[in-house]
């Protein structure tokens, strides 16, 4: 089951007795568990139907009784166990041989109650990094009861970011969406953040624009990044340093690399478009890019050869991966030699 699945199931009120909830990525789960909790205890009387334990400090068969446990004044009770990981037996447990026919493993023990369970409870498991071997996985699977709470891939991130600002009664200037995305991401939840930041700084049903993300998410200014975008276009090492020198920020470098990279990504969907025989506007259209950038776009990719763009990204990603501390080099240092090095990738031409 998906995270959107199990949510449209909160909504419509058919709730199933168990959700064991995969929380690989923690702003999914939080949403999912969220849904399924306002609809789990709809009309109850708070704090009468609710029990709430941790793995690490419960154990399983005070979780199940919760469970079994028939509700006070309402349709349902809903019992909540957090980090069931937790219930993996320590290496001096599993040496200690069970009675025969004793059941001591808590995920058995979930797996038992799952088959018969109680139709007035809603019992949400919830934990991260579990066995898939385990039988608790393979039946929540096979009887539709898992959800699986996974991170998002690079791609469907920009998705993300417009379908939470839709929901917010925002729309969002072209090219943003990536922009957020390659500022905030991978995670969700910084993401999340940092479009609730914009959606408050723009006003209600503003146009979230790449200048607002400049002032409200990074300290740095597109426009000035485009210009380092269009010194290396050129192959001019001296404005390049010169750009990189007035958007140097110690404490924003990473950031930087985010905003060339989007920017790179911009020109290389540019330059694609163009080679399919669309006119200017119509491949700044498919970059991701507004109409009016559509000249600047056309002069930094002419006669920059489309292996020069795919080696940027990867130098993008190296140097990336040198400032988050696999240089010992200081990262003025690592931006200066990354731009010259782009720069002289670029001198080869097709």
């Amino acid at each position: 089951m998906t995270p959107a699945q199990a949510e449209n199931e909160a909504k419509t009120g058919a709730l199933r007795p168990v959700y064991l909830v995969l929380a690989n990525e923690p702003h999914t789960a939080t949403d999912v568990v969220r849904a399924l909790r306002t609809a789990a205890l709809a009309g109850a009387v708070p704090g009468l139907n609710e029990d709430q334990f941790d793995a690490g400090e419960r154990k399983v068969d005070d979780a199940l009784s919760a469970a079994r446990t028939l509700p006070m004044m309402a349709k349902r009770r809903l019992v909540v166990v957090r980090q069931i990981e937790r219930w993996e037996p320590r290496a001096t447990e599993a040496k200690d041989a069970p009675e025969r026919g004793v059941v001591t493993d808590p995920f058995e023990k979930l797996v038992e109650y799952a088959k018969a369970p109680s139709p007035s409870t809603v019992l949400l498991l919830i934990g991260t990094g579990l066995d898939k071997r385990r039988r608790l996985m393979q039946a929540a699977l096979r009887d539709g009861y898992l959800v699986a709470c996974e991170p998002l891939g690079r791609g469907e991130l920009p998705g993300f970011v417009e379908r939470l600002a839709r929901e917010r009664s925002h729309a969002l200037a072209p090219g943003v969406a990536e922009l957020i995305a390659e500022l905030a991401g991978p995670d969700l939840s910084p993401v999340a953040d940092a479009l609730e930041r914009l959606c408050l700084y723009a006003g209600p049903e503003q146009t979230i624009t790449e200048d607002m993300v400049s002032a409200c998410v990074v300290r740095l200014r597109t426009q000035t990044v485009w210009e380092l975008t269009g010194a290396v276009a050129r192959r001019d090492a001296g404005a390049a340093l010169t750009a990189l020198s007035d958007v140097f920020d110690p404490s924003e470098s990473v950031r930087l690399i985010g905003l060339l990279a989007w920017s790179t990504r911009q020109l290389v969907r540019f330059e694609a478009a163009l080679r399919d025989g669309a006119s200017p506007p119509e491949a700044a259209q498919r970059a991701g890019a507004p109409p009016f950038k559509a000249r600047e776009l056309e002069q930094q990719v002419k006669g920059l050869p489309r292996t020069a763009l795919e080696s940027w990204l990867t130098r993008l990603c190296d140097m990336d991966r040198d400032l988050k501390g696999g240089s010992k080099l200081p990262a003025r240092a690592l931006l200066e030699r990354g731009v010259l090095e782009m720069c002289a990738q670029g001198r080869s031409r097709s």
